[in-house]
């Protein structure tokens, strides 16, 4: 992200994206784990730039912890999106998934699982915890629920965000 692209433009749709992002997390506390804040954060390190990706991650973060609660955790958050958001954007550039919507798909899907093993290190050295695959264990059901919602939310508005990226962004 140059300088000379953060224009007001750029910074009034990082903004909405990040006010979706916040939305869409806290319209969706009711399920664990299943929002569409991870999908609109994979398109965006896709369609535009990681740099802005990072970006609207961390005010999303900031932004729903102070609603859903602010604690050391959202350092913990902040790694685990980073290493999905770094992870993702490396492997949907591969020729053979950047074409395949599907395999982008399977790939969100799995960025849940990651995000919680990326997380679940995180605590484990929080912690101190004196062993770390029983506690990742006991938590694949919530990043099963986190990679369900992943693929869910990653099919269904890959369209939307598809269009809306292309319309705002690419020049003509």
């Amino acid at each position: 992200m140059s300088k000379s692209s953060l224009n007001a433009r750029r910074i009034s749709y990082l903004a909405l994206l990040s006010a979706a992002c916040v939305v869409g997390r806290l319209s969706f506390t009711f399920l664990p784990n299943v929002q569409p804040m991870t999908a609109i954060l994979l398109f965006l390190s896709l369609f535009l730039s990681l740099p802005e990706a990072l970006l609207v991650m961390a005010i999303s973060l900031v932004v729903t912890n102070l609603f859903v609660g602010f604690g050391i955790w959202t350092l913990g958050q902040f790694l685990s999106y980073l290493g999905i958001l770094l992870v993702f954007s490396a492997l949907a550039r591969l020729p053979l998934v950047h074409k395949h919507l599907w395999l982008q798909g399977i790939l969100a899907g799995a960025m849940g699982f990651l995000y919680g093993f990326l997380y679940s290190i995180f605590n484990y050295f929080l912690y101190g915890m004196s062993v770390f695959w029983p506690y990742w264990l006991q938590g694949l059901t919530f990043d099963a629920l986190h990679a369900g919602g992943n693929l869910v939310f990653y099919l269904l508005l890959y369209p939307v965000f598809q269009t809306l990226f292309h319309r705002f962004f690419v020049k003509h």
